[in-house]
């Protein structure tokens, strides 16, 4: 007997979605067989000159153990575990891998930079100080090569798993890995470092192949790669963990949950997290959850301040300090809201201008040096930023003898630009005041950027420039897409600024050397290669590709003389500031932020080379206070106004 079929189409579309479920269910199942265990074992064995594998009646017997105990705590004992922190970012990350395309925007501080954990962290008040992170002792060897290493066996991932040494000798394997798409990473960790040595589940050696002045940072500062979530890590690296949050050793974690596309992300402290009872590490990461909502406008993050949508508000930019959240204002005046200025010390980011010097015009010297007599950031300085900032000196403040003590940057002077154009062909002013050259071509370029709220800077520079006849065409883009545009090596000149971590000297090797700027910038005879192209995805913005430059920065990298390195970093400094891509701008000695009175400080209000009030998790939220705050807004009731400067690491 045959049955007839009644409706042919949702028989079809019943067989589709079966057709796509089974499709859907090999995938998985291909997902869950890949297994790069073995792939991973034989990359170990094809460099046994690296990855090495010991006893531990191997390890040296006259070791002196270190593992800062003598150091005080930074954190305060009055802190209080709980509550939601509401905060904003101005776009959604693009992904939640800590390394490859697209990974090194904003939000990476708060999914790696933050909150990982290495072997030891640099104590945030003595930055020749180490305090343990995974680790319970390390001992350098009298040659000051090879640092031995006990890790803690009770550290944890963020999923449960135990953390051993064998995660360290995975983290040489992914950060080597084409896989991954970083060839910064393949770089470092291809170079900086010479063996690593497994004693036993818990102990490890880490050795460098030159002694450096900081020989401690550059081992004790490596963390652990969790080798059973890559254990799927293949050439299709970048798409299989878009959105997978890799497992941390540190407080906070991505929930799945929590990841809403475009509108918001959180991060929740890791439940029982391991360290959380440990010296150094308790009373720190008080809060267990901060939720991050998409706000895009500066203005309307200072509304959502206002309403106590948000709990802190950076007031760094004069007009918020001084205009829109004055002394007086209602919510300071009456103490829910406090303000607060912090002196600390630390190596100040490259805010200025950053030119592509693989554009036409921008590859004339004289064109980049015209451009840095024309940008008054003086101005911007006294007029923006009402005298409060300083102007940066070069592309490396803040490193103490490291850092150029008599370079200064080029003033404004209309008539030293215009020699400097006049000699790049540019003479003639055109109708609207701007220089042309003998073919009629316009002295303009796109001036872009990601600051937002940094906007009228830029105007600033625009009005000004145009006096000494050049063009900025101003571009303001959301951070991610202006971040992944100067990756992309698509800008003329850029207006932005590299975060720096807390480190002895500066790196010159990732933003100046040329091998970051092209794929082959030199022949064999150490002429420029016409048939070279630009390289994207590097930190070399400026495409500087110098080979004098080159020469000084490999001898700094291979350097083990600390007099050495200070006299190349003065002399590189020199090189750069010659070949004029960069056009520093402004720097600030502390920061400033306006808080809602439930977000507690320790009485020192932050440690000395923090560079943002969050940056160490010291803080807390009170939930007594807070309901005691809103009450008392809402019926008018009113408390001590706080307006505090810190001033104990204030380095005039």
């Amino acid at each position: 007997m045959t049955t007839m079929i009644r409706n042919p189409a949702w028989y079809l579309s019943l067989l589709i979605l079966l057709l796509i479920s089974a499709c859907e269910s090999k995938e998985q199942t291909a997902v869950e067989l890949r297994d790069n265990t073995q792939e991973v074992l034989d990359y170990y064995t094809s460099q046994p000159e690296f990855f090495s594998f010991k006893t531990l009646d191997d390890l040296p017997a006259d070791l002196n153990w270190e593992n800062g105990s003598e150091l005080a705590e930074f954190s305060s004992e009055r802190a209080r575990k709980g509550g939601t922190q509401y905060a904003s970012i101005d776009d959604f990350p693009r992904t939640l891998r800590p390394v490859g395309p697209d990974s090194n925007g904003s939000f990476r501080r708060w999914i790696l930079d933050y909150f990982s954990m290495s072997v030891a962290q640099i104590y945030p008040n003595d930055s020749n100080q180490f305090f343990p992170g995974l680790a319970t002792a390390w001992a350098v060897s009298p040659e000051r090569k090879t640092t031995y290493i006990r890790l803690n066996p009770d550290a944890r991932w963020s999923d449960g798993a135990k953390v051993t040494a064998d995660d360290y000798l995975f983290t040489f394997f992914f950060y080597r890995s084409s896989y991954i798409v970083a060839p910064w990473y393949n770089n470092w960790y291809g170079t900086m470092y010479t063996n690593i040595t497994r004693y036993d589940d818990y102990t490890i050696s880490i050795s460098i192949p030159n002694v450096k002045p900081n020989m401690r940072e550059r081992t004790l500062s490596l963390g652990p790669t969790p080798q059973h979530f890559y254990k799927e890590l293949g050439e299709d690296y970048v798409e299989r963990y878009q959105w997978r949050f890799v497992p941390t050793t540190g407080a906070y974690q991505v929930l799945p949950a929590d990841i809403k596309k475009g509108r918001s992300i959180a991060l929740t402290r890791v439940k029982n997290w391991w360290a959380k009872d440990l010296k150094f590490w308790r009373n720190r990461y008080n809060v267990d959850r901060i939720h991050f909502n998409v706000i895009r406008d500066t203005s309307k993050v200072f509304e959502a301040f206002l309403r106590a949508d948000i709990d802190t508000f950076s007031l760094n930019l004069a007009e918020y300090w001084y205009d829109k959240l004055p002394d007086d204002h209602a919510l300071v005046a009456k103490g829910y809201v406090h303000k607060k200025v912090f002196y600390n010390q630390h190596p100040r980011p490259t805010y200025g201008l950053w030119m592509n010097s693989s554009k036409t015009l921008l590859d004339q010297q004289d064109i980049r040096i015209g451009i840095n007599y024309a940008t008054n950031w003086d101005l911007v300085i006294e007029k923006y930023f009402r005298g409060d900032y300083e102007r940066l000196q070069s592309t490396a403040d803040g490193y103490g003898d490291f850092s150029h003590p008599t370079l200064k940057p080029r003033p404004f002077s209309i008539e030293k630009a215009q020699a400097h154009f006049a000699a790049a062909g540019f003479k003639t002013r055109g109708n609207d005041g701007i220089l042309v050259n003998n073919e009629n071509r316009r002295l303009s370029f796109t001036l872009s950027t990601g600051y937002e709220a940094l906007k009228d800077v830029l105007t600033i520079l625009k009005e000004e420039a145009a006096k000494a006849g050049v063009e900025f065409r101003i571009e303001v883009l959301d951070g991610t897409t202006a971040w992944k545009k100067v990756q992309e090596k698509k800008h003329d000149i850029h207006f932005s600024a590299f975060g720096v971590g807390l480190e002895m000297y500066p790196r010159y090797w990732e933003t100046y050397h040329s091998v970051n700027a092209y794929d082959q910038a030199f022949l064999e005879d150490g002429s420029v290669n016409p048939e070279r192209k630009v390289k994207t995805q590097s930190n070399n913005l400026e495409i500087v590709a110098d080979a004098k430059i080159d020469a000084m920065i490999e001898a700094y990298r291979a350097s083990s003389s600390r007099s050495e390195m200070i006299d190349l970093s003065h002399r590189l400094q020199q090189a750069l500031f010659d070949y004029a891509s960069f056009s520093p701008g402004f720097k600030q000695s502390y920061y400033r932020i306006g808080h809602w009175r439930w977000l507690r400080f320790p009485e020192s209000f932050n440690v000395k080379h923090s560079s943002t009030s969050g940056e160490y998790f010291v803080h807390w939220i009170d939930e007594d206070i807070k309901a005691e705050t809103l009450a008392a807004r809402d019926s008018g009731i009113q408390f001590e106004p706080q307006i505090r400067i810190y001033q104990q690491y204030r380095n005039d």
